[in-house]
Formats: structure tokens, sequence, C-alpha cells
């Protein structure tokens, strides 16, 4: 493919999501030795996949595997794709891109378009082979089991639960508990911080096992006592997933021969080490390494990492991405995180809640090269880790922005009418086309460079103070630092910003973003879930609540033919004020762990929705013909050889379909069905 004329867009659209391509630039640029890193590093991405199904749902690789199975069976025999065969295809697509059965960002279950007799009718024209039988297991016993899941609306109906006075564990389908309720889980947990509370490095307790309710059991399997134990089963390469984790495990070894150094030999040794034995301690030594493996154009996230899934903020979904320098880009961050020091000391939060020194901050922007996990399809565009907030006070964090993958979206935005619709002010308009990008950009940077690393907590604090409002208070607080600095004199002293007027289309799109346009992703009668939409709507219906005429939602004539809701904005230096309050009360919950404030805030701003706004905007969109959702297919990376066998090259080819990927991912990395 000319990545010249390269085409962002697949043409593959279904249910609420459009598949983009995203450009590997540069890629020829890198030295033989770093791209064999990068295929090793991918390999060692796409074998977490069935990981992360498992954790999304107890059914989810069984009914993935039915599903391919049928459509495979129709394909290959040339049955006639009438319209229930297009459902079941539709509703497998769906299936592959949220890593099961649930909605990759609502959360809530999806509902097939055929019947279950449809579904039992295609499975017995199916070779048994095809199917996922258990031991013994007939097929008809394997409809039983996965059909509630598919077809029963009542059956474990989300993935993730945060609704407030709910068990969040018994209202969960993630797999992270069994057995346990949200009390017994806390306690154990409670129980573990507490023995730990002088241990000035302390573990990501529950980040990566099964917290199970398990009878004890003597040797002739009847219950030594009525009272069951609970216990954590780890997730390493002799315990659960251990079939997933030695490919990775594999993998990460082969990649060892090619890194580009030492201290990335190490930071691998110690990840490998990790897996084959789920120390946390290990773990921490990983981080600690890892963060500080600076020197490089290669990098790399593998593990079970971000815990947005587990309702109770403990437990890390498996993701992977594979990245390498912009160095177009990198600049950028650079000068950032070199100024992270008088960030942090002219920040608008309580002295107390300041780090006196900055330590370890570095920042690049970087090109994905793959994706696995729960970073694929969907990802992310920007990440900071580690997550351990001892590990950011000692040795600081390591953020990224994921320069292809905003090219991807901004390239397939552009001319779509979204703007149009939603920014009826002529003249506003014209400034988001001017700066929105760029300052979507800043604002990426300023987020993930520093304000996840800003501020501190209090020495006594609990991590895990805030519980389910932990992850929408962690994003606000990044955001909030990113929407006020962005209007600082500091960008354009920096040279960041080209005018010190630019920052108004940052505030114009967010804002629009969290009280109106985000709504677009939300199905009527629904509530907010996601915890980023979350953050979003927190902080626009604070602001706009608190305005005082500075902001507001206002019906306007639009074209003189219809009165639309619209975002007014008057007075802009008034909204940084704002954001300054706001960034200030939240990192004092964040340091205090004051979890009764956290609840209020975001029960009372980040949850309901508007009935009416929300009919409007949602017909407003859908008249644009947009997906809401934009997801990703990777890259193949392909070795070329020479006529002895030795790898020359490795290519890249940008034609493989939806389809094809998924199919020939669960071919090659299936390791756990």
């Amino acid at each position: 493919m000319n990545t010249d004329n390269f085409n962002y867009r697949t043409g593959e659209r279904f249910a609420d999501i459009e598949l983009l391509r995203y450009r590997l630039k540069g890629w020829q640029q890198l030295t033989l030795r770093q791209k064999q890193y990068i295929y090793c590093q991918a390999k060692a991405t796409l074998y977490g996949r069935d990981i992360t199904f498992d954790q999304f749902g107890r059914k989810n690789l069984k009914i993935r595997r039915t599903l391919e199975a049928v459509c495979q069976w129709n394909v290959e025999t040339s049955q006639q794709q009438d319209s229930d065969a297009q459902l079941l295809t539709t509703y497998l697509k769906r299936v592959w891109f949220s890593n099961g059965i649930y909605h990759h960002y609502g959360t809530e279950k999806f509902m097939p378009g055929f019947s279950a007799d449809y579904l039992w009718q295609q499975m017995q024209q199916v070779p048994a082979s095809w199917l996922p039988l258990s031991d013994g297991q007939s097929m008809r016993q394997l409809f039983d089991e996965i059909r509630p899941y598919i077809f029963d609306p009542k059956t474990e109906p989300r993935r993730v639960n945060k609704a407030d006075g709910d068990d969040l564990i018994a209202t969960s389908a993630v797999t992270f508990y069994d057995g346990v309720t949200q009390q017994e889980a806390e306690a154990f947990y409670a129980a573990r911080k507490q023995e730990a509370k002088d241990d000035p490095q302390p573990e990501s307790f529950g980040l990566n096992t099964t917290l199970v309710k398990a009878a004890t059991v003597a040797a002739d399997d009847k219950p030594l006592n009525a009272t069951p134990r609970i216990v954590e089963q780890r997730w390493c390469a002799k315990g659960k997933y251990g079939a997933a984790i030695r490919k990775i495990v594999f993998w990460l070894r082969q990649a060892t021969q090619y890194a580009e150094n030492e201290q990335q030999q190490k930071v691998i040794s110690l990840l490998c080490d990790y897996y084959e034995t789920g120390d946390l301690k290990t773990f921490n030594r990983y981080c600690t390494a890892w963060v500080q493996a600076l020197d490089g154009q290669v990098d790399f996230v593998n593990g079970f990492i971000e815990v947005y899934n587990d309702p109770l903020g403990l437990k890390g979904s498996w993701e992977g991405i594979v990245e390498y320098v912009d160095q177009e880009a990198t600049g950028r961050t650079e000068l950032i995180s070199r100024n992270a020091q008088w960030f942090e000391d002219h920040s608008p939060v309580d002295e107390r809640f300041r780090k006196p020194v900055v330590k370890g901050v570095s920042a690049r922007v970087v090109r994905a090269a793959m994706l696995g996990g729960d970073e694929y399809p969907s990802t992310a565009i920007g990440i900071n880790l580690p997550n351990a907030d001892w590990i950011r006070a000692q040795y600081g964090s390591k953020s990224v922005t994921i320069s292809n993958l905003t090219e991807a979206y901004d390239q397939a935005a552009r001319g779509n009418g979204f703007k149009e619709e939603f920014i009826p002010d002529e003249s506003t308009r014209q400034m988001v086309y001017r700066w929105g990008d760029l300052t979507d950009d800043i604002h990426t940077d300023l987020h993930e460079c520093l304000g996840h690393g800003s501020g501190q907590l209090l020495p006594d604090t609990d991590p895990d103070a805030l519980k389910a409002y932990g992850n929408t208070i962690e994003e606000a607080r990044a955001d909030l630092f990113a929407l006020y600095y962005i209007a600082d004199r500091k960008m354009t002293e920096l040279g960041l910003l080209p005018s010190a007027e630019a920052y108004k289309a940052s505030y114009y799109t967010y804002l629009l973003n969290g009280c109106m346009t985000q709504l677009t992703r939300i199905k009527p009668g629904h509530n907010i879930e996601e915890a980023h939409m979350r953050n979003r709507a927190l902080i626009a219906r604070w602001v706009l609540a608190h305005a005082d005429g500075a902001a507001e939602l206002t019906k306007l004539e639009a074209d003189g033919r219809k009165t639309i809701t619209a975002l007014v904005i008057h007075d802009y230096p008034a909204l940084r004020l704002l954001f300054g309050r706001l960034l200030r009360e939240i990192q004092r919950i964040k340091s205090e762990g004051d979890y009764a404030a956290a609840r209020l805030l975001v029960e009372q701003y980040a949850i309901s929705v508007e009935p009416e706004l929300h009919r409007e905007v949602l017909q407003r969109y859908e008249a644009l013909n947009l997906a809401p959702y934009k997801g990703f297919l990777n890259p193949r990376l392909l070795p070329v050889r020479d006529s002895q066998g030795n790898i020359t090259d490795i290519s890249i080819d940008y034609g493989e379909t939806y389809y094809e990927q998924m199919l020939r991912y669960s071919r090659q990395y299936a390791t756990l069905i």
C-alpha cells in the first residue's frame, strides 16, 4: 500500500462501530534489529487475547468459538447468507470488538438480532470437532450452557456495574471474583493492606488474582467444615491463564536477543520472572526498572495493568501495546516534561498536596505498532504508567501520546459534518477548525505527561480509598490539570501554542463533549457508566452549574429552520478559574481519600442523563450517519527471508479485513479454549 495516499478508513462498519487503520510511519527508518524486537513484542501482545476475553465474562470464549465455527461452516459450505446469518455475523463482530458479549464502552450486554432457535439450528450443522465441547459434553449441553448468556437480558446483564448501593461484585459479569460478596472482598483486601501498612513499597494487592471462596477439602473430598475460606488464584505461568502466559513469556524471551540495550533486557527478564511466579514484589521491581528504561526507540506495555473493569478498582485487565518513538513530535512532550516542576509549583491545589520534588517524569510521542487485549480494537490515545503511587513518588512515571492513532481519528473525522451540526456559531467553528487538533494533542500531553503524575497522597491515605469512584476522580484530576494549564501563558512562552487564544478551542470542545455530544454513545434511558465519560460529564456539568453566566447551554435558531440546544461561552478566562477551583477540590479528595465527597460529586454530576437533551442529541447525530465508536485493525508484520532463511526485513501488510484478522487471531493465538 502506498502510504503517501494512506487510507485510514477501512470501509468496515457495523452496529455503532467503524474500523480504521493506523499507519506505521517511519518504519523504514528503523533498523532490522529494532523491527525484529517489535515483531517479537507484537507476538507477545497478541497471545494475551484470550485472557481478556475470559476476564470480561465467564462464557465469552465458548461463545466466541461457537459463533466462529458457525460462520466459518456457512462460508465453507456456501450456505445462503440470509438475514439471520448476517445478523449472526454482525453479533460475532461485536463480540470480537468488545472482547466478549458486553459493549466495550457502556459495559451493558448487547442483544443479538437472531433467535436462540436459529443458533441451535446452525450449531447442529457444524462438525462437533469445531465446537468448544467440554469433556463428555454434548452439542445440546453446550447450547444450553451459552444460551442464557447470549439471549437472556437478565443473566449477568453488565460487565461492570458501579451503581451506588448495589453489591458491585454480584452484579458485575467480570470474572475477577468467584463466590465472594463485595463486603467480603473489601474486608479481605483491607486486612492485607493493614498487614502491610508499614511497607514503604506496598504491593498492588489483588492486581493479578481471582478472589475465590473455596471450601477446605479433606482427602475424601468432603468439606472439613461448613465455613469456606477466601483465597487468591494467581494469574501466572503455573496458575490461572498459564497456557496464555507461557506463550507470552516465550515471545518476550525471544525479544530479549533483539533488545536495544541492557536495561531493556533487564526489564523483560523481570517481567518474565513476574509472569512465572505471579509475585507482586517482582512486579514492583519490574515497574521501577521499566519506568527508568528511557534509552532506545522501542517500548511496550504488557500485563495486567488498568483496573477500570474491576468494580472495586483493584484487578488489572490484560493489555498489550508495542510502540516506537515518533521523533518529529516527541520534542513537544519532552519540553513539557522538562518543565514539570514549574507546573507542580504553580498548581492551584493546596500546597500540602503538591509534590515538593517532581521525579522521573518522562514523556514521548510514539507510534503504535501492535495493539492487544483491552487495548484492541478500541484503544487509548495516551498512557501514563505505572499506577502505583509510591513508584510515581520515588521513581516517576512514563507518559506517551500515540500519534498515529490520533492521526487516524483526525483524518477520519474530516468533513463528516459533526462540527457543523453541533457548533452552530461560525466564528467558534472556525476557531475549532484552526486550533482544535493542536489543542487536543496538547491536552492529551498535559493529561498524560503531568496530570496523572501530579500531586501526592497524604502519608496515611489508602490509594484505593475512593473505591468505585476512584477511576472517575483520577481521570477528572488529570483532565482538570490539562484544562487549567492549557490556558496558561506558559503554553505560548514554551512555544507549545501559537496564540494566547488557542486554548479556547479546547475549552469549547471539551465542554461540548462533556455536556452534550458524548451522549451519542449512550442508549436512551441508560446512565453514564464508563469512567472517562463520567469524568467528562462531571467536569462539564459542574462548570456549567457554577458558571454564573460565563457559559451556558441555550436554545438557538440554526439556519433559520430549527431551534437547537447549543453551548455558548461568554467568558473563557472565567472558565479557567472554575477549572482551577474544581481541580483544587478533586486533588483534595484524592489526597485525603475522601470517599464521601467523591461519591457526592460523581453521583450528582457524572451519571444521570437528561432525557429531553439526550433525545435531541441522538436525533441530530443520527442524521449525520456516523458511527459513535471507532476502533483499529492491526497491521500485519511479516518476516522477509532470503534464500538461506535469514530474516532480512519485517514488512507491513495493511490489507487484511476485520473478519480475516479476527479469525486468524482466533486460529493462531487461541490458548485457553
